[in-house]
């Protein structure tokens, strides 16, 4: 049995397949599928170890973004589109896998298309409340469409439905408290303000925190994921914030944060601050009060929804872009930390939020599809 798994090269698509890679893993050993191999198809490997580690061959396709409009300047993602689609229709020929599996992104294009002309089932997975433009393509053909919010039956044939919530990684699944202090640096009575800007980082974000941090650090540890592209900028600005400021050593710097980190301090923090992607599901199931931001101009206002629709179930507050300020964002912040009753609400809202057993029940359907197809 072969599957291939392909998706855009970004976190938010990378992530969740290594989740559903991880259970399609755990039911080939546990069900003896012998000679099965997993394939993630794409125009960079976004985290060779990570591959390796799952044993996941990695065959490279080229793929541009998606234009709608023909000039110079859009002529060179077209022109790496149309490579793609020939090398994915060699390459996915070639693998001849039993069913591909996308999360949409420009990069899952050309396998898509492949597997559409080859005759090859497709599964789909779509993370956000309104669905990007591969995704609402492939949904049309593909034989299961598993979502992560309810508001995306509107765009898919309701028959072809599976509403899974979204992937993730089994490392991330659980937070643990043990070890986090000594680990991260952190004082154990001091409360602690995460704030996670996704892998590029997000510098509206950065910049309320900077200019709030000397009240925050008054009361609170803030560990602040920067990203790698912002990290000497806002590591500048916030030492001329901090000088002579007493308690500059509860802010925590970091452009990333691995597993490790992570899982300990979704288990100690007690505010996350977030964009509003893949991330969401992540601090639903840690079950964590947060404050969400959501960019402005995503594509159909896509984070401003699932802003708003994980804020419906109580989860969340959500403060738009251009109402973002240091003394709001302040204000805030000790709005949910004084009231228990806010906090308890939120985890409620978070739990119920979240679903369980994403990636096993995608992985499940996977197989399912997988094994018809050999046949």
């Amino acid at each position: 049995m072969k599957i291939v798994l392909t998706g855009g090269g970004t976190g938010g698509h990378f992530f969740p397949l290594i989740a559903v890679a991880e259970e399609l893993t755990r039911i080939i050993d546990n069900e003896n599928l012998a000679d099965t191999t997993l394939y993630y198809l794409a125009d960079k490997p976004y985290d060779k170890k990570i591959l390796y580690e799952q044993g996941i061959v990695f065959k490279r396709i080229s793929a541009g973004k998606l234009r709608l409009d023909l000039s110079l300047k859009t002529l060179p993602d077209m022109i790496k589109t149309a490579i793609g689609i020939i090398e994915a229709i060699v390459t996915v020929f070639s693998i001849y896998p039993d069913v591909v599996f996308s999360k949409g992104g420009y990069a899952a294009f050309p396998t898509v298309l492949a597997a559409r002309i080859l005759g090859i089932p497709v599964i789909i997975h779509e993370s956000d409340s309104m669905p990007g433009r591969v995704n609402k393509w492939s949904g049309k053909f593909a034989r299961s469409v598993a979502v992560s919010y309810k508001q995306e039956i509107d765009y898919f044939d309701p028959d072809k439905i599976i509403h899974t919530g979204q992937p993730i990684r089994h490392d991330l699944l659980e937070p643990t408290k043990e070890g986090a202090h000594e680990f991260l640096n952190l004082e154990k009575e001091t409360p602690i303000i995460l704030v996670l800007g996704g892998s590029l980082g997000a510098r509206i974000i950065n910049l309320a925190i900077e200019e709030a941090l000397p009240l925050l650090l008054e009361k609170y540890q803030v560990v602040h994921q920067v990203g790698k592209k912002n990290f000497d900028e806002m590591k500048k600005l916030t030492d001329a914030t901090l000088v002579g400021n007493q308690n500059k050593y509860r802010y925590h710097i970091l452009d990333e944060i691995n597993t490790l980190g992570l899982k300990m301090l979704a288990g100690v923090s007690d505010i996350v601050i977030s964009r509003a992607g893949s991330t969401l599901f992540e601090i639903a199931h840690w079950e964590i009060p947060s404050i969400i931001i959501p960019i402005t101009n995503s594509h159909g206002n896509h984070q401003i929804k699932n802003a708003y629709n994980y804020a419906r179930e109580g989860g969340c507050i959500v403060i738009e872009e251009n109402n973002l300020s240091e003394q709001l964002l302040v204000f805030e912040i000790n709005r949910i930390y004084d009231n228990t009753h806010i906090q308890e609400q939120m985890k409620a809202g978070a739990r119920h939020f979240a679903i369980p057993d994403a990636a096993k029940n995608i992985a499940e359907e996977i197989i399912g599809i997988a094994l018809a197809h050999e046949k």
